[in-house]
């Protein structure tokens, strides 16, 4: 047992001296006792260091980036994805702070037992439905529950931002997010008790002219048997793995699903504007080819093979006779140099 120090006469006096001749600052000592005392609410409990907020921060900066490449091109315009926040909250907190109907996609998060939740502010939902269905992105301000179809587009968009999701937790940790189902009433998704401390990352999502907030909420018990592999260091130690170690394959992969426009030149001709104007319909147009000449095989702008027509099963196809060479592909011509 330990006993406190207990001071002597002698001690008391030469203390109340100090005191009086000045000598003791008695508001710098009481200074240097706030100092150490530290505000916490125990109602919300911190569960994230600051190091696993920031390398959580660094995660989501990378899914940020490829959301702006992908979300451009599923709705042809322009996209601008960042992050406001990332924090900390009991779960009660963060479900009273959303609108209602909202758009509440219901995940599941493997390896581990739970769900996780992401959250598309309705505006933004209408506009990119909007311009995924042909429109020009507006959206009406008018709030309402979605139709079969726009659900159907939503999910699709909602699956596309999982697959960038899970290639962004990859650097660090092996997880997946798997859609289950989709909620507009936040009041009626229960994914872990009220008080219960949830990771919550914001992002502020701008396509056209319409913007607003995507939020990601992740319940600790699920974060906690990674916790220990979330720091800054290890991300930084991960991507820098990734970029020596399989770079070239990451590269190849994705460059194999590009989707490329090719088409099947039958033949070519010019004509003035006078001659378009009076074609009719029967009006025959002779081309410059005949039916013996290769057909040419158009990749983008630019003709990379030749090919014969024919049929396969009663269709109509084209075997490659020729490829023709790029201009970084050209063999050597012989002789020196050429003259123009």
């Amino acid at each position: 047992m330990v006993t406190p120090d207990v001071l002597s006469q002698s001690e008391i006096d030469s203390l109340l001296e100090a005191l009086s001749s000045g000598s003791v600052d008695v508001d710098a000592m009481r200074k240097e006792d706030e100092k150490k005392i530290k505000l916490y609410d125990f109602r919300r409990p911190d569960k994230f260091s600051k190091d696993q907020l920031r390398a959580i921060q660094m995660i989501h900066e990378s899914f940020t980036r490829q959301l702006t490449t992908t979300m451009s091109t599923m709705v042809w315009s322009m996209v601008s994805a960042e992050i406001a926040s990332v924090d900390q909250f009991a779960y009660d907190e963060f479900v009273r702070s959303l609108v209602q109907p909202t758009v509440i996609g219901i995940l599941e998060m493997y390896p581990f037992s739970g769900n996780a939740l992401i959250e598309i502010n309705p505006n933004l939902v209408f506009a990119i439905i909007d311009r995924m269905l042909g429109g020009k992105g507006e959206f009406s301000g008018k709030v309402r529950e979605l139709t079969d179809i726009e659900r159907t587009v939503v999910e699709r968009v909602i699956m596309r931002m999982l697959e960038l999701l899970e290639e962004s937790w990859s650097t660090v940790v092996d997880v997946r997010f798997r859609y289950e189902n989709l909620e507009s009433n936040p009041f009626f998704v229960q994914i872990c008790p009220g008080t219960d401390m949830v990771l919550l990352v914001i992002l502020k999502l701008k396509v056209g002219d319409v913007e607003g907030m995507v939020s990601i909420c992740i319940p600790y018990f699920l974060m906690e048997p990674i916790m220990d592999k979330l720091s800054s260091q290890q991300w930084f130690a991960s991507t820098g793995r990734k970029s020596d170690e399989g770079s070239r394959d990451y590269i190849l992969k994705h460059m194999q699903n590009v989707r490329v426009p090719l088409a099947l030149e039958l033949g070519h001709t010019v004509l003035n504007v006078a001659d378009v104007m009076q074609l009719r319909t029967g009006d025959v147009i002779k081309l410059d080819e005949t039916l013996k000449d290769p057909l040419s095989v158009r990749i983008g702008n630019l003709v990379k093979f030749r090919a014969v027509p024919g049929s396969v099963n009663g269709r109509y196809a084209a075997e490659i006779s020729e490829i023709i060479p790029g201009e970084d592909e050209l063999p050597e011509r012989e002789g020196g140099a050429v003259n123009d």
